[in-house]
């Protein structure tokens, strides 16, 4: 029997939809060809409505505690949310933009047939409207072809059930027109990877509407032109590695960030000038960016530029980056960092960052995935973050039973990882890394400036709100009014024991002049002390400190 488009079809439509991906996630990632054949389609996808069906549940329990029932715009806004927030890759984040066009629609309507109508439509606009240069043949032509579809059923007066099916068979029909349209699936001989997962999306729909659950696979291989002519082989549909385009960007970069929509503006211009696979979606002040790039930092700190950027994720594709899967790596750093600069600094030095703010440590599950999109047999962990000790080492474990080597290095601050990732060395035996980064991080003190929130007891004794705090080693050893002032002070300290190298990461609040004063003090105080300054980002401390 039919049922109506209300906040419990949501709630249904995010678990099919989160049961269908699951099914053929492993499919999908298969025939991942355009527009980088990395092999993640289907992961980023699923990993992309997990986190909506996530945030859809959590708006339930809300209400369930307040003792209301949430309505369609609750859940169809909590849903694209969640999307938003946790997209991955080119199709997460595209998908992602689709579930707001179809939010704006939806969440002042009472989810009638007509409603679901014009939100299809405005969908598969605003997925146009997202991407820098949208090109025919992907899931783009997919999303209007179900909206071409919605159109005919309601004109039809069909019920929101039929109208959601017609969508569904009209991605169908358009998905395996793909590789006609563009000539990478006509010569890997499958249809476009992206559109997969939509159609994927709008069964599960039309599934949640009618009651009717039909866990047909999406077909995958071509009907028409053989792979085979243009020297690709297949197999199962599955096509073969270098079927794509050998040459393009190093990097996938994607940062959620809070920003103006001026400055969004002019961000995507700048990241469009920067790489390829531009797509921005997202408003209200939130945004999603996803962008390939060869200058990995460039495309971060365009993003500081235009706000505040974090959950800030840089995949490295490495030289199979056009071919069907990466090839695995003998060895990689996956390092987490507090802040937008350092994500890109670690990623030019070919680690790959996980980017977090103040009080969003990442779960596990997040730590995985980076272990994961490092592609490698062997992975050095950095939580930078005594705080992140039990976490990380979850993850290091979850990744061992998936037959990668791990080794949790244990840095407790940002400008320890620097200082062991400065001496990995990819061709010495892995053994012989792990001690070399770990003796680097251990003989390196650490530091951090930060401002009292409230008045509080420390090892220095009391401080107001507003102090600036001195932490050496995790321990308050100064209190002090000026950033400055209470800096030197620290450095003094922490050079008197002795040290050759000071690094300094400044935040997002650091005054311009405060690394140009440290600088000209350690230089006058402290002979043959050499210096090195970073633009960090993270805002939770204006200062990070290290002494080599």
């Amino acid at each position: 029997m039919p049922y109506p488009l209300d906040a419990a079809a949501v709630r249904s439509w995010c678990g099919l939809a989160l049961e269908a991906l699951g099914r053929e996630r492993e499919r999908i990632d298969a025939i991942n060809v355009y527009p980088v054949a990395d092999g993640d389609t289907g992961t980023n996808l699923y990993l992309t409505l997990e986190s909506a069906a996530r945030a859809v549940e959590a708006a339930f329990d809300g209400h369930t505690s307040a003792g209301t029932a949430p309505c369609l715009a609750d859940a169809i806004g909590a849903m694209a949310h969640g999307a938003l927030i946790g997209a991955r890759g080119n199709s997460g984040t595209i998908v992602a933009q689709l579930l707001r066009g179809m939010t704006e629609v939806l969440a002042a309507t009472d989810g009638s047939a007509d409603a679901l109508r014009q939100a299809l439509r405005r969908a598969a606009a605003s997925t146009y409207e997202a991407v820098a240069h949208p090109v025919e043949g992907t899931v783009l032509t997919v999303a209007t072809a179900a909206a071409d579809a919605a159109e005919r059923a309601a004109a039809g007066a069909a019920g929101a059930a039929e109208v959601a099916r017609a969508a569904h068979e009209g991605a169908r029909t358009a998905l395996q027109a793909t590789p006609g349209q563009l000539a990478v699936l006509g010569r890997a001989g499958v249809v476009d990877a992206g559109g997969c997962g939509l159609v994927a999306l709008l069964g599960a729909l039309a599934d949640a509407l009618s009651g009717e659950v039909s866990a047909t696979p999406v077909a995958v291989r071509a009907d028409a032109p053989l792979p085979e002519a243009a020297g690709c082989e297949v197999a199962d549909g599955v096509a073969a590695a270098g079927c794509g385009d050998p040459e393009g960007p190093s990097f996938e970069v994607i940062y959620l960030l809070e920003a103006e929509d001026a400055a969004v503006a002019r961000l995507r211009t700048r990241l469009d000038g920067l790489g390829d696979s531009l797509v921005v979606v997202g408003g209200d002040g939130l945004w999603n960016v996803h962008v390939h790039v060869d200058d990995a930092g460039a495309a971060v700190e365009a993003g500081i530029e235009a706000g505040r950027p974090y959950r800030v994720r840089i995949t490295h594709f490495g030289g199979a980056s056009r071919t069907r899967e990466p090839a695995m790596t003998a060895r990689a750093v996956v390092a987490v960092v507090p802040g937008a600069g350092l994500a890109g600094l670690c990623a030019e030095a070919g680690a790959t960052p996980v980017a977090v703010r103040p009080g969003e440590p990442p779960a596990s599950g997040e730590l995985v995935q980076a272990i994961r999109q490092a592609h490698a047999r062997e992975v050095m962990l950095l939580p930078n973050d005594p705080e992140l000790r039990h976490t990380a080492a979850a993850a290091a474990e979850q990744a061992r039973t998936e037959g990668v080597r791990v080794a949790l290095i244990p840095t407790r601050s940002a400008v320890q990882g620097l200082a062991a990732l400065a001496v990995h060395e990819p061709g010495r035996s892995f053994d012989e890394d792990v001690v070399a980064m770990t003796a680097a991080a251990g003989a390196t003190r650490y530091a951090e400036l930060a401002v009292a929130e409230r008045q509080s007891w420390t090892m220095a004794g009391v401080c107001q709100a507003g102090d600036v705090l001195g932490l050496i080693d995790g321990d308050v050893v100064v209190i002090g009014s000026d950033l400055t002032r209470t800096a030197t002070t620290v450095l003094d300290r922490m050079l008197s024991a002795g040290g050759e190298m000071v690094t300094l990461v400044l935040g997002a609040e650091a005054p311009a002049a405060l690394a140009e004063r440290l600088e000209r003090h350690v230089r006058e105080r402290h002979l043959a002390v050499d210096t090195v300054v970073y633009e960090g980002g993270q805002h939770a401390a204006p200062l990070l400190i290290g002494v080599e």
